[in-house]
């Protein structure tokens, strides 16, 4: 009854955790502006379906895809022999799916060996991250809690399979000895390998393993729980709906600002009806997070912190100060000092002097990008980085006259001769006439 009672209290406490601190992050994402995204329902779903779920964009790296499907699938399916823990601890009982039988045997004997591709898994990425001189991983992008978060959790999967596995291990001595309330039931292919290690030991300290290693693994799960929302691992839960809304329009194609639009098009067309508020003007780009869209803020939460976006961008790749990765990065950060900042006051944010602009993300990596697109094409997860990037360049051009010289050139150019370059409209066929 103790241990039900212990059982009981943990499950409740984490999920109202993982609550609470869910729905901090669902209501920081929804400080950014409004966009209406529920067209083309069907392509999303397919789209979700094959990027998300059946993570068709991993596969241009075979061995991160390979090792990255293992732990995704273990990770998904082992939740299954959770399940089973939950109802075991709440009701005391133990294995409380054994009248499964023969199936239940072959769904345990499935889970080790998911269980054990779940480790070999990790520990590859554990030494492609730490040991692997990979320049992605080695960017200073991911220096300081990014890096220690990587490697917290790559530890904790490999201490949860342990768990796992020698709980396993040690139930099926017991099992052998016929001792009380651990009746025969499961196949164990891995862990069966090594339970001849434990053989010698007694009942009670047989018990004691189990026990421990069961209560490790449940505990990691509700610690894994409310520890993704502060991680970039929350991408487990948010890359479904961030690919759901992802762009599918052409790489390429970029929005213009209907704020423009009602100003321009009326001038072309009289029957043209305006369809932002004249008596409630908007800023034109964007300075801080409240003025990307809450999509754009999703991506943010979203980023897995791969680097693939980095180490395909050509401005990166010739050593500009862009990082693609690192733009979702600062962007999440500004994100969630600003939610500390409402939480702090009440559930008002106070301005605090600071902006995503300037104090997160410099005038220097926004110009160097060449809007190439390659970033969002590597991305696995459909991230769009430029977004971000041509939003706050639309803000330096529109609201601070802030641009390079060579821009502004191009800009009195395209305003006087209605093209980039310095020559009159009357001379633009010049070339093309005969000597």
């Amino acid at each position: 009854m103790i241990s039900i009672i212990i059982f009981s209290v943990l499950f409740i406490g984490a999920s109202a955790f993982f609550t609470i601190n869910a729905r901090k992050v669902r209501r920081n994402i929804l400080l950014g502006r409004d966009v209406q995204i529920n067209d083309k329902k069907s392509e999303r779903l397919s789209t979700m379906i094959r990027v998300a779920l059946g993570q068709s964009k991993m596969v241009t790296r075979p061995l991160s895809a390979t090792m990255h499907i293992l732990v995704y699938v273990g990770f998904v399916l082992i939740n299954i022999e959770v399940l089973e823990m939950l109802v075991d601890g709440f009701t005391g009982q133990h294995r409380v799916f054994s009248f499964l039988g023969s199936f239940y045997n072959f769904l345990i004997a499935f889970f080790e060996i998911l269980a054990l591709g779940v480790f070999v898994g990790v520990v590859v990425f554990w030494f492609r991250r730490n040991v692997g001189k990979i320049k992605r991983f080695l960017s200073k992008d991911l220096n300081g809690f990014p890096r220690l978060d990587a490697n917290v959790i790559l530890m904790a999967e490999i201490v949860m399979m342990t768990a796992l596995m020698l709980m396993n291990a040690a139930d099926k001595n017991l099992q052998l000895m016929g001792s009380a309330h651990y009746k025969e039931a499961g196949s164990f292919p891995i862990s069966g390998l090594f339970a001849p290690l434990l053989s010698g030991m007694s009942e009670g300290s047989l018990i004691m393993i189990e026990r421990v290693c069961w209560w490790l693994h449940i505990a990691g799960i509700f610690a894994f729980l409310n520890y993704l929302p502060y991680s970039k691992h929350f991408h487990i839960v948010l890359a479904f709906p961030n690919v759901y809304y992802s762009n599918l329009e052409a790489k390429g194609k970029f929005k213009n600002l209907e704020s423009v639009i009602d100003v321009v098009k009326p001038n072309f067309d009289p029957a043209y009806q305006p369809v932002t508020d004249p008596n409630n003007p908007q800023r034109f780009g964007a300075k801080d997070v409240f003025d990307l869209s809450w999509k754009q803020l999703l991506d943010a939460y979203s980023c897995t912190e791969c680097g693939r976006c980095t180490s395909s961008c050509p401005q990166n790749i010739t050593g500009k100060l862009l990082s693609p990765r690192k733009i979702m990065m600062s962007t999440r950060d500004r994100l969630e000092e600003v939610g500390k900042n409402i939480d702090a006051n009440g559930g008002t944010f106070k301005d605090d002097g600071k902006s995503l602009l300037g104090d997160y993300i410099t005038q220097e990596e926004l110009w160097a990008c060449n809007t190439c697109n390659a970033c969002v094409q590597e991305c696995p997860i459909n991230i769009d980085p430029l977004g971000i990037i041509v939003d706050m360049r639309q803000y330096l051009v529109m609201e601070q006259s802030s641009a390079p010289n060579e821009l502004n050139g191009m800009f009195t150019n395209i305003e006087n001769n209605g093209a980039p370059w310095q020559f009159a409209q009357a001379d633009r066929l010049n070339w093309a006439k005969e000597s």
